[in-house]
């Protein structure tokens, strides 16, 4: 078995991109494998075990990701994962990888998928609520799915909202107000609020809304009110019911399992689209487990290893 430390770069996005947006194909034509995620909740956080296999890869095995908001005042990250890779034919585990910085990049990549099939047009103003890490995933990935123009950014700390934007001022990023950061054609949303913090009337007809942060059970960005406005996308529907954006509109009976448009992976198999230019949607991402074998099995043909064998 090899240990693939953390990632110090050299994989390429667009290859990434392509990868996650494959293996949404696979899973909008039933050909994964992939129960639901499992939580564990602990004192400030929880952890989650995701497993999967992915045929069409020939991959298989187990991610174990943790979220605890907390944990920057550390000088951790909010969240951390670690993903085994096992051999189809026999079960023997064949890998580890530090899957911290991996995670990053296959959310950034569902993302940047969602919002290729579903933005109106191909060169957007981008909209950012949460400056954190995977806020940066999301403006990196997507810039290699459309042509971003302006990035308007809001963190509830104003200088964490600076230095986001000093890193992307190739896209002319600026930090404003959380109203103003709604008026844009593609929003991220990265907080993990538990409670709307993007209002209804601040959602302008044509945008399309990535909704990041709700992945967890009690997690919500949206008002509810701009669920009815828009057609919702999900990655997994079993998934979002119980911990995605719309896991607390459903459970409070504000919004109607029903009125969910399809899948993300319908839409890159062509199931499902956009079908105005001035409606509203939503990608309600909670994360696969098919989007890390599939990074995963970038990362193993890339990155360095070291062996460690069992005695």
């Amino acid at each position: 078995m090899r240990y693939y430390p953390a990632p110090e770069g050299g994989l390429d996005l667009a290859e990434i991109n392509r990868a996650v947006e494959a293996a949404f194909a696979d899973h909008g034509r039933g050909l994964v494998q992939m129960p639901p995620k499992l939580y564990v909740t602990l004192p400030k956080g929880d952890f989650r075990t995701m497993p999967a296999y992915l045929p069409s890869l020939d991959i298989a095995g187990v991610k174990i990701v943790n979220v605890h908001p907390d944990n920057p005042g550390q000088g951790l990250p909010s969240v951390m994962a670690l993903t085994i890779i096992l051999d189809t034919e026999t079960g023997r585990p064949t890998a580890i990888l530090n899957a911290t910085r991996l995670t990053d990049m296959r959310t950034g990549a569902a993302g940047a998928i969602a919002a290729r099939f579903l933005a109106p047009k191909k060169e957007c103003v981008l909209g950012i609520i949460g400056t954190g890490r995977q806020a940066e995933a999301q403006v990196r990935a997507t810039s290699n799915e459309l042509a971003i123009s302006g990035i308007r950014a809001w963190s509830r700390n104003p200088a964490h909202a600076e230095a986001f934007v000093a890193r992307f001022r190739e896209f002319d990023a600026k930090s404003v107000t959380l109203e103003q950061a709604c008026d844009c054609d593609v929003l991220v949303t990265t907080t993990p609020s538990r409670t709307p913090v993007v209002k209804n009337e601040w959602i302008h007809e044509g945008t399309h809304i990535n909704a990041i942060g709700a992945d967890a059970p009690g997690k919500e960005e949206l008002d509810p009110a701009i669920l009815h406005r828009a057609r919702v996308f999900v990655d997994d529907p079993a998934q979002a019911f119980h911990s995605g954006e719309i896991n607390v509109p459903i459970r409070k009976g504000l919004y109607p399992p029903g009125m969910i448009a399809g899948t993300l992976g319908e839409v890159v198999t062509g199931k499902r689209k956009r079908e105005r230019p001035d409606e509203i949607t939503v990608f309600d991402s909670t994360g696969l487990a098919i989007q890390d074998l599939a990074i995963a099995s970038i990362a193993l043909r890339q990155a360095v290893s070291m062996e460690l064998p069992f005695e």
